[in-house]
């Protein structure tokens, strides 16, 4: 039996596609709820199978497989509860209907702005950032759509004070320069199925690059508090430091320990619905 800490718990699902075969590949993406960190991802084995070991706690668990509809759920984790696997079977996709034409603004509670990056020689590096706005505008013509973000690079955060500290200073993102970290939309170009690319530039530590934003999209609820009308997507993309700047050869030839060349980024999105009559989000 696979050996699980004492005080840790297990998280196990069985993944099965419509026809009751194993899934295998799909993603999954274990979120803790209160900080918005990623604590575990990865994907099902040939078999179907996903299992993470964590603290307790309470968590989001997203598992999202090509064509079929994402599966989400809100999970408790408990200490020593065993490896009971739980079965989730995912549906063929429908096709989703897209937002409402108007304004949608992110939902901060329910967004999260994430990044992974290597750390020269060590593990990965998982961090967040705590502060920033943004909003979509939904055109008739979808690949006219528009979205805005605006970052506060300056609530960075990864758990760890000095290392937080060094990423706020002029060696990396300098934040008194450069206080925002901004991406602007072009288009939206549709993949098929739930899968959108967002095209559109990326403004950090004074520099501006293209970039692709992989996009899932998850559809659209009337719920949570005060019914309001939400549409939620998954988008990740990858970022080269040194393409905004960030010399990390420099640093290593001063001695100084840093997170490497490359950083995952991945924004979970949750919008609220607020009509044509609310201004544009900021260009």
């Amino acid at each position: 039996m696979f050996p699980v800490p004492a005080g840790a718990g297990v998280v196990v699902r069985e993944v099965l596609d419509p026809v009751n075969e194993p899934m295998g590949g799909a993603e999954v993406t274990v979120t803790e709820i209160r900080t918005h960190r990623v604590t575990a991802r990865g994907t099902t084995d040939p078999y179907g199978f996903f299992m993470a070991v964590m603290p307790p706690g309470d968590y989001s668990l997203l598992i999202v497989a090509e064509g079929l509809e994402p599966h989400r759920e809100t999970i408790a984790v408990v200490a020593d509860a065993g490896l009971a696997p739980e079965r989730v079977w995912l549906q063929s996709a429908r096709q989703l209907e897209l937002p409402t034409p108007g304004t949608w603004l992110f939902d901060p509670p329910h967004t999260a702005i994430r990044f992974i990056a290597k750390h020269v020689g060590m593990a990965h590096v998982h961090g967040r950032f705590e502060r920033f706005e943004g909003g979509l505008r939904v055109e008739h013509d979808m690949s006219q759509s528009r979205v805005h973000v605006r970052i506060d690079a300056s609530s960075i955060t990864t758990g760890n004070n000095t290392r937080d500290t060094h990423l706020r200073s002029a060696d990396f993102l300098d934040v008194e320069r450069f206080p925002y970290i901004d991406f602007t939309s072009h288009r939206f170009a549709y993949r098929g199925g739930s899968k959108w690319t967002l095209l559109g530039s990326l403004t950090m530590h004074g520099v501006s690059r293209s970039v692709a934003l992989d996009t899932t999209y998850l559809g659209t609820v009337n719920g949570g508090y005060g019914e309001e009308l939400r549409c939620a997507a998954l988008a990740k993309s990858e970022l080269h430091r040194e393409d905004y700047t960030l010399n990390w050869r420099s640093m290593l030839a001063r001695g100084i320990a840093v997170v490497g060349p490359t950083i995952q980024l991945e924004l979970d999105v949750q919008a609220m619905y607020r009509t044509h009559d609310t201004p544009t989000p900021p260009d």
